[in-house]
């Protein structure tokens, strides 16, 4: 006899502790993850609550933190999940990585790549490459951040044209190299290595220095500068 599965409805939960007017009236602060997730989905399906749903979704990626780089294809799969849904949450994590982890401001003063890996730590949860350049000021300060390139999960496709077109529009006096890789390693690959060294060639033909290169991963970084990459020449 297969095993008897007991699921509360949202209606059926005293009022002060539905996840929705729990949050309300307390702050989503207190709230659990599978609270927040539940409010996220909105509704659950024929069997399962919201929150019986939020349950299902965060034990089969193991956690809060692997569901946050999960796909829409691997959303998809999860039974409860269609289309809607599965644009909800991601639509959610997202607006979480840009307003929460971002710590860029405009004016921020680079002293060390622990600062543009604090800036753009949200680039550590993301599955694909991104390329990003950081415009600086003749004081260092960033003026602003582009993303010029995203990629797949093993490699992206950066142009020196476009990612100094930007930086000669803005007047930018250098710039910082930065992206992400999805495994998790920042040691930089040979083709990195190659990239760099055109970039930073194509820098001083424009008189626009590339201070550094910076590779974030799940918990670490790499400075290609700090590695001794910089100055980097191109191979013959």
């Amino acid at each position: 006899m297969g095993k008897l599965r007991y699921q509360v409805r949202m209606l059926d939960l005293p009022l002060h502790t539905r996840p929705r007017e729990k949050l309300l009236a307390l702050g989503a602060g207190v709230l659990a993850e599978r609270e927040l997730l539940a409010i996220i989905l909105h509704t659950g399906t024929s069997k399962l609550s919201a929150l019986g749903l939020a349950d299902e979704l965060l034990t089969a990626f193991g956690g809060l933190e692997r569901m946050a780089q999960a796909s829409a294809e691997e959303l998809l799969q999860m039974a409860g999940i269609g289309p809607a849904k599965a644009a909800q949450i991601l639509a959610a994590i997202e607006f979480g990585r840009r307003t929460q982890n971002s710590q860029f401001k405009p004016g921020s003063q680079i002293s060390t790549p622990r600062d543009v890996v604090q800036m753009m730590s949200e680039m550590r949860d993301y599955d694909r490459e991104h390329f990003r350049i950081l415009l600086l000021n003749t004081k260092n300060r960033v003026m602003s951040v582009k993303t010029v390139s995203i990629g797949t999960l093993a490699s992206t496709i950066v142009h020196p044209r476009e990612l100094f077109k930007e930086a000669i529009r803005r007047s930018a006096a250098a710039l910082i190299l930065v992206h992400n890789h999805p495994s998790g390693d920042p040691a930089p690959s040979r083709e990195d290595i190659s990239l760099t060294a055109r970039l930073v060639s194509a820098g001083r033909i424009l008189g626009i220095e590339v201070l550094d290169h910076v590779i974030i991963g799940h918990s670490c970084h790499c400075s290609m500068r700090e590695e001794g990459y910089f100055p980097v020449t191109l191979a013959s």
